[in-house]
């Protein structure tokens, strides 16, 4: 059973930081990614890393800004989000993929994980 329990989320002003976690148990993982899905909207690919190579991949919204990484000892990837705005106003959601890493991979597609945690909510005041 793929368990996957994020947390940090929370309210923050704008330009203020927060850091997510995602503590995965259960299985062992190839990558895992952040998504985040606002009101109304589609739930969007955030950031993912790799677990053993560490390759990580970011949505060109969060570049520059949002920090992905991961603790290989406790299964646990981080989400440091920096220089917030209110459109990163979502709850986010922590995914997990299971199978191995192809070259056609692509760590923005839903599809390609396997593991969704609950959700946490982030929301930022302008």
């Amino acid at each position: 059973q793929v368990q996957l329990v994020e947390s940090g989320g929370g309210l923050v002003q704008a330009g203020g930081s927060l850091r997510l976690s995602c503590a995965a148990s259960g299985r062992t993982f190839n990558s895992m990614g952040w998504f985040r899905q606002a009101p109304g909207k589609e739930r969007d690919f955030v950031a993912a890393i790799t677990w053993s190579g560490g390759s990580t991949y970011y949505a060109d919204s969060v570049k520059g800004r949002f920090t992905i990484s991961r603790d290989n000892a406790k299964n646990t990837v981080y989400l440091r989000m920096n220089s917030l705005k209110p459109e990163d106003t979502a709850v986010y959601y922590c995914a997990a993929r299971r199978a191995s890493i192809y070259s056609d991979y692509d760590p923005s597609a839903r599809y390609e994980y396997d593991g969704w945690g609950q959700g946490t909510q982030v929301t930022v005041s302008s």
